[in-house]
């Protein structure tokens, strides 16, 4: 799929009491069309600063910015005309923690608010306003006033009002972190439906790992302005390579904190601790047996659990090799060959630190 964003070394600097505060720095990003690209990072990591940058509600201080073929930023200044920018902003829906939405003025005129600039005649902006807030499932709150409705269903009038000009990027700024669970699965499989049903591409901002690994199909981990880590999901959840992706993503580290625990102590040097990891294709096939059996090998499993990535299943296992160095040396191709992704965690510096 094609790049319908594209961050090129985005630098935001702000003068901040005589001095220069970098908030976001040499940063890089790709999002293809279609995707639900998540940017995870703690509180002040710079994430909402760069997502703004995409339709220069933030303009950077250095870098390039093309969305969708056309150059909006590049060499320090702004490469559309105002009128142009405004029309590329329009092609690029925006929610937030904070639903905004006017208080005085039913649901539908939330919607409807939004083509105030529409060429649409009235009867068609209330049509298209009535077809949205179906799409969000909530047409029969129409003649609602927000107050009247829950989190999550004003949560969903955004959404509503932030596709009325049928934008093709939609971006999500911590909009389910004001959310009770429910609510904020709710709000995710409905964006995750909007991906699919619309060819929407999202780009999704939360301090949430839980919300990235619910719907998203790629993943940045931002700290201190910079993204330290990014790829697909499953890559980077269950190898992730960054000492913070670890804390933060959990994946591997869990489970290895898990592990740790049990007081095992170092490794023998008869021994080798291997992470699987295995789709739901290969829950049935007996890779622990298939050892034992073709290599000689004593196999301990010490830990097992399912995630569910996106729509994918997928397995993590650990388990605890003995044999001499050939013979451990031999298992990540043996269990590549059944298709199965195997890496040795005692020779990362993961388990001795």
């Amino acid at each position: 799929m094609a790049d319908i964003i594209k961050l090129e070394n985005i630098e935001v600097s702000f003068q901040q009491k005589g001095r220069t505060v970098t908030a976001v720095k040499n940063v890089n990003l790709n999002v293809e069309q279609g995707d639900i690209f998540g940017i995870v990072g703690y509180s002040g990591a710079g994430k909402s600063t760069l997502v703004r940058t995409i339709n220069l509600l933030q303009k950077p201080t250095a870098g390039k910015i093309t969305v969708a073929g056309t150059t909006l930023f590049a060499d320090h200044k702004q490469q559309v005309t105002p009128k142009e920018l405004q029309a590329k902003r329009r092609n690029i829906g925006m929610i937030f923690q904070h639903f905004n939405l006017l208080n005085e003025t039913t649901v539908a005129d939330n919607v409807m608010f939004a083509l105030r600039h529409s060429p649409l005649s009235d009867q068609e902006i209330e049509t298209k306003a009535l077809k949205l807030l179906d799409l969000v499932g909530l047409k029969d709150k129409a003649n609602f006033y927000p107050v009247q409705l829950s989190g999550g269903e004003q949560q969903r009038v955004a959404i509503a009002r932030a596709l009325a000009n049928d934008p093709e990027i939609l971006i999500s700024d911590e909009a389910t972190s004001a959310l009770d669970p429910r609510n904020t699965n709710q709000i995710l499989d409905l964006l995750k439906d909007l991906n699919q049903k619309l060819g929407l591409t999202i780009v999704l901002i939360t301090h949430e790992m839980d919300a990235v690994k619910r719907v998203a199909n790629k993943i940045a981990v931002m700290q201190h302005g910079e993204i330290i880590e990014q790829g697909s999901l499953r890559d980077v959840y269950l190898r992730p390579k960054a000492e913070l992706s670890r804390q933060f993503v959990g994946g591997s580290l869990a489970a290895i904190e898990t592990l740790k625990a049990f007081n095992l102590g170092k490794l023998g040097a008869d021994q080798g601790l291997f992470q699987v990891v295995f789709s739901a294709a290969n829950l049935t096939k007996s890779i622990i047996l298939d050892l034992y059996r073709e290599l000689g090998l004593d196999v301990s499993m010490l830990y097992g659990n399912i995630e569910v990535l996106g729509n994918e299943p997928v397995g993590t296992m650990f388990i605890l090799v003995k044999g001499n160095d050939d013979q451990l040396a031999s298992v990540p191709a043996f269990l590549g060959d059944k298709d199965v992704e195997v890496t040795r965690i005692d020779e990362r510096g993961i388990w001795n630190d």
